[in-house]
């Protein structure tokens, strides 16, 4: 199993706990479950192979994907009613899923030589864009769109990251983990302590 085979299993087995725990909230049934846990675990990694052209897309090769969400999603139908505060830990299990798919994202693309805009887009792409299909079908606003918090910022630091480290001459499994600390360690101060960015504010016409 390469490092990047093995960071898509990560991203997927807990991108799925999100995405059933989403469904606990919603209290759906157990294939509602499985639908989310997979939609939300895939749903990165798809865009970004057919954006690269990786043929064939990586759930498709391994279906076992596919089991791991599913199995996932199990855990989930069985011990939700374990956790006091789901969305809590929707948020701590979102922002780690969020450091390992950036991560792998990112350096899938580097290691298939995609130049660094390239590489920055698809750590953002693999990271955002199966929560977003979560929180849409769900018809809940996304966390990327959340006001006062970092997301999408997070996801382009951590792949930023992977590109100099790269450069810097370090191994792929050090690039990864500079990608992946980068990316948790700014979404965990933005809910801990409040981190943001500048936002716009719309100003009143001057007469």
């Amino acid at each position: 199993m390469t490092l990047f085979t093995f960071l898509d299993y990560a991203s997927v087995l807990v991108f799925a706990l999100t995405g059933a725990l989403v469904a606990s909230r919603a209290q759906l049934d157990i294939v509602g479950f499985c639908f989310f846990a997979c939609l939300t675990a895939v749903g990165g990694g798809t865009l970004r192979d057919v954006l690269l052209d990786r043929n064939p897309v990586f759930w498709l090769e391994r279906p076992s994907f596919l089991g791991v969400a599913c199995g996932a999603a199990l855990l989930v139908f069985f011990t939700a009613h374990l956790f006091e505060s789901r969305y809590r830990l929707l948020l701590w299990l979102d922002a780690f899923a969020l450091s390992v798919s950036v991560s792998a994202g990112s350096g899938i693309a580097l290691s298939l030589g995609q130049p660094a805009p390239v590489v920055l887009v698809m750590g953002i792409i693999t990271g955002c864009m199966g929560g977003i299909m979560r929180d849409t079908v769900s018809n809940e606003v996304p966390l990327v769109l959340k006001q006062g918090e970092l997301y999408v910022t997070c996801t382009l630091a951590g792949s930023l990251a992977t590109v100099v480290a790269s450069h810097m001459g370090l191994p792929p499994s050090l690039v990864a983990l500079a990608c992946a600390m980068v990316t948790f360690i700014l979404r965990a101060g933005s809910m801990t302590f409040g981190w943001t960015m500048p936002a716009y504010k719309s100003r009143p016409p001057k007469v």
